[in-house]
């Protein structure tokens, strides 16, 4: 790694740690927080820049943005993240060319990927089990509802996957049995992911208390509009809509993902420093 992008590395490990502050106190990551990193990684590679006479600081800086932010794009409309993780993953697309060479940046871009999606699964499998050991009682009585009404499905995909290793088996194909594994255990992390959602993830709160980005629950209506659940969350109007109510509604929350960050960019880190 470059010694000029040093400060960059603060800078990111700084905004990361705040990041993580503001998502478990709000369930959100404050755009002007994202936005001002962007800013702020883009204007310091300027800098550099000029004072070296060496444009690809700043270029790379532009290049990472700009692969980073299709990757977040790409994240966010399949769901896996939402818009403040989105943006943030944006704003480290400037942080992240360490080098000086195109090669050596696509492969800090990719290992970050990877990094990121490995501990971001980890770290909510671990947030999961803590809500789960917190809400066992409702927990356990939501976990049994999906195994009710999805049993056929569950055990029509049980007796696919013991076929489908047995057929394995039989081709002395033995490290694709982790296939047949993972068909088996999909409805299971299904029901339980469901389950977590029902029984640990929905909220009732004050109807002024609601955010821009809130998830609404269920459908809401407010005099003659409906207000419907979306991936985007409540804009101003919808919120502007339901503090007419006075009363308290249901919003859903997510597991707090930018741990998943702070984790893989210290691995990063420790992988090329």
């Amino acid at each position: 790694m470059l010694i000029e992008n040093l400060p960059l590395v603060v800078l990111a490990l700084v905004w990361i740690i705040v990041a993580v502050v503001q998502d478990f106190r709000k369930r959100e990551v404050e755009n002007w927080w994202n936005f001002s990193l962007i800013s702020i990684a883009l204007a310091y590679r300027a800098f550099l820049s000029v004072f070296t006479l060496n444009a690809w600081y700043f270029l790379y800086g532009l290049i990472g943005f700009g692969i980073f932010f299709a990757l977040a794009n790409a994240f966010y409309y399949s769901r896996v993240f939402a818009g403040g993780d989105a943006k943030l993953l944006m704003a480290l697309g400037a942080i992240l060319p360490f080098s000086l060479s195109i090669i050596s940046n696509l492969m800090i871009f990719l290992y970050f990927a990877v990094l990121l999606l490995f501990a971001g699964g980890l770290w909510g499998l671990v947030f999961s089990v803590w809500l789960v050991v917190k809400n066992k009682k409702s927990f356990s009585k939501e976990f049994k509802k999906p195994f009710e009404k999805n049993k056929k499905l569950i055990n029509l995909a049980v007796i696919i996957a013991v076929l489908f290793a047995i057929f394995l088996l039989f081709l002395n194909q033995y490290i694709l049995i982790a296939l047949p594994i993972l068909l088996m255990l999909f409805p299971l992390l299904y029901v339980y992911a469901k389950a977590i959602e029902e029984s640990c993830m929905v909220k009732a709160v004050k109807t002024s208390e609601l955010t821009v980005g809130d998830w609404l629950y269920q459908e809401t209506r407010v005099g003659k509009k409906i207000i419907k659940p979306n991936w985007q969350g409540l804009d101003e109007k919808e919120r502007a809509l339901l503090q007419k109510l006075k009363k308290k509604v249901k919003i859903k929350q997510g597991i707090p993902f930018t741990p998943g960050f702070l984790i893989a960019f210290l691995i990063l880190l420790w992988l090329f420093l």
